[in-house]
């Protein structure tokens, strides 16, 4: 797993969470992983360097 930067929609502000790369249906990829303070879902969607 690597470390990754996101947006915390329930928390409000930026967190650094460990995700995994995943495939989203339109065959773009993203990191998803778990928000540290919350347990909510997190997600980042990446570009095509990452």
């Amino acid at each position: 797993m690597a470390q990754y930067e996101g947006y915390c929609v329930k928390d409000k502000k930026k967190v650094q969470f460990e995700g995994e790369v995943v495939t989203l249906k339109n065959g773009r990829r993203a990191a998803k992983g778990k928000c540290p303070s919350c347990g909510t879902t997190v997600m980042r969607i990446l570009g095509k360097n990452d």
